[in-house]
């Protein structure tokens, strides 16, 4: 007789074992999360590209020109030439007069000097005191063998609600504030050889001032060209009795930004240097300005020589 097979009662029943039942759910797990990382690169990439889209990425440039400050203050009505200009129209000389242009409010855009450096023609350079390009300017101007002069901020009739920018020489300052002030702004600027006005209306009407300013400059063997911003001025009789080489400009060239009245005013200036030997243009780092010029030049040298500014400076006896 076959024995049975006794279980015993306490014996407890064999449960599946975890490492079959959990492998499964760990590789699911794995998988989950390889997905959502791969979902969240690509994402990551559509994200990036969509904003390239809507903002490229701009190519780093060396900036050619900076935020320019305001140019000459010019009084409603223009201030006349300080030379008599005689209503016929002179003959020709049989030597040709000398007309030198000065390009004011250098310092702020290279290009734009480079493009007047381009040019056939003489021109000086004014640069206006801590422009973030003023080394550079200057130092490309001089190797041409033009002339650079210090741009001086000077106060204005409009000033305080017109600044003529940082060196500025103000009315309110001490003779020790003037002169400390005046020494930075004309060692700022490197291989100046003299100096003219940035605005100035109501400075160069203040006759104790400008005797200490031209007696920095005669000390420093600089020659000084009133700019003329108002009829009022009194550069002339300070730089005569100090003895400082002088000159004063004739016609403003682009005050008003048309290219038809920027050659009448060129013509102007040729009519002044007929009648006096010489003449003195004041002209912008403008493109309509550069325009022009290069236009007029073969013309206008045929009637007068373009000179430095250093040639038409005089000591007034």
């Amino acid at each position: 007789m076959a024995k049975k097979k006794i279980r015993r009662k306490n014996t407890p029943k064999r449960k599946p074992s975890k490492k079959k039942s959990s492998k499964p759910n760990l590789m699911r797990a794995v998988a989950g999360l390889g997905i959502l990382i791969i979902l969240v690169i690509i994402a990551g990439v559509l994200a990036h590209y969509l904003l390239l889209r809507k903002h490229p990425i701009k190519p780093v440039v060396k900036p050619r020109a900076a935020k320019i400050p305001r140019f000459e203050i010019y009084p409603e009505k223009e201030v006349p030439s300080h030379k008599p200009i005689p209503k016929a129209v002179p003959a020709l000389p049989k030597k040709l007069p000398k007309i030198a242009i000065i390009i004011d409010d250098i310092g702020y855009d290279k290009e734009i000097v480079d493009k007047f450096l381009g040019l056939n023609a003489v021109f000086t350079f004014s640069i206006l005191p801590y422009s973030p390009f003023q080394n550079s300017i200057a130092k490309s101007v001089h190797s041409k063998g033009f002339d650079v002069i210090l741009h001086l901020p000077m106060e204005p009739n409009e000033y305080p609600m017109v600044n003529p920018g940082p060196g500025a020489l103000l009315t309110s300052m001490s003779p020790d504030q003037l002169i400390n002030q005046l020494d930075k702004d004309l060692d700022s600027v490197p291989f100046i050889q003299g100096v003219n006005n940035h605005m100035g209306s109501k400075m160069t009407t203040v006759s104790i001032q400008l005797y200490q300013i031209f007696s920095v400059l005669k000390k420093r063997k600089l020659f000084f060209i009133d700019s003329r911003t108002t009829t009022e001025t009194l550069c002339k009789p300070s730089a005569q009795l100090l003895q400082v080489p002088f000159a004063q400009k004739d016609v403003f060239l682009d005050h008003i930004q048309e290219p038809d009245f920027i050659r009448k005013q060129i013509r102007r200036l040729v009519h002044i240097a007929n009648s006096h030997g010489e003449a003195i243009g004041i002209a912008h780092p403008y493109d309509v300005t550069y325009d022009v010029l290069r236009e007029v030049l073969p013309e206008l040298k045929k009637k007068a020589v373009l000179v430095h500014a250093s040639d038409v400076v005089h000591i007034e006896s």
